[in-house]
């Protein structure tokens, strides 16, 4: 129980829903609360389905598929994590416009690269290498149900305070962005040592 605890924890915390929902702050503002809560919802259940399939057959996948150890994947996750998190921190908001790029799917563009990138499907292999598949898997939901619970929570909030404090939701979103762009870089390291650690070991 306490493995599935920190399994989900690991991977919210990966997800951050408090630096995506500044990442999504043009939806957030454009979109109202239940065409938010529906494109979100659906770019959550693409997100946990490739994650519980990543956590089913990952280490497969890089072994027999790609034949490259995961921690070579590990290591780029770090690395493509360190550039958004710099990015970031010396653009601010407006960075994330370069990474999501623009779709006429908002769906898919919010499921990738936002929730499906190199550093959560790092975390899903780790999820099932550590547990067994279902309660992998539901710990990969509940994660990913939390994640979405909480943006949804946090548009409402945005939507009842900005038309009275518009500056100082624009501040806030500013601020909060930069300060968790810097626990993004710290993970990011955190992901490159332990892919180093791990190649490191075979010799």
């Amino acid at each position: 129980m306490e493995e599935l605890l920190r399994s989900t924890i690991l991977l919210l915390v990966l997800l951050n829903p408090f630096l995506l929902i500044v990442y999504l702050i043009d939806v957030v503002q454009k979109l109202d609360q239940r065409q938010f809560a529906q494109v979100l919802t659906r770019a959550g259940l693409i997100a946990s389905a490739v994650f519980c399939v990543f956590t089913v057959v990952g280490d497969a996948v890089f072994s027999d598929i790609m034949q490259a150890d995961f921690a070579s994947f590990q290591i780029f996750g770090g690395v493509v994590f360190l550039l958004i998190g710099l990015q970031f921190v010396f653009r601010g908001p407006s960075a994330i416009e370069m990474l999501r790029g623009e779709s006429q799917h908002l769906t898919g563009a919010i499921a990738m690269p936002l929730l499906i990138g190199p550093g959560t499907i790092s975390a899903a292999v780790i999820i099932g290498k550590r547990n067994d598949a279902i309660p992998a898997c539901g710990a990969i939901i509940t994660a990913v149900t939390l994640s979405v619970f909480i943006m949804i929570g946090l548009k409402a909030v945005h939507d009842r305070v900005r038309p009275r404090r518009e500056q100082l939701v624009a501040r806030y979103i500013e601020i909060a962005g930069r300060i968790t762009a810097l626990f993004v870089g710290t993970i990011s390291i955190e992901m490159v040592m332990q892919g180093l650690r791990t190649w490191a070991a075979k010799f």
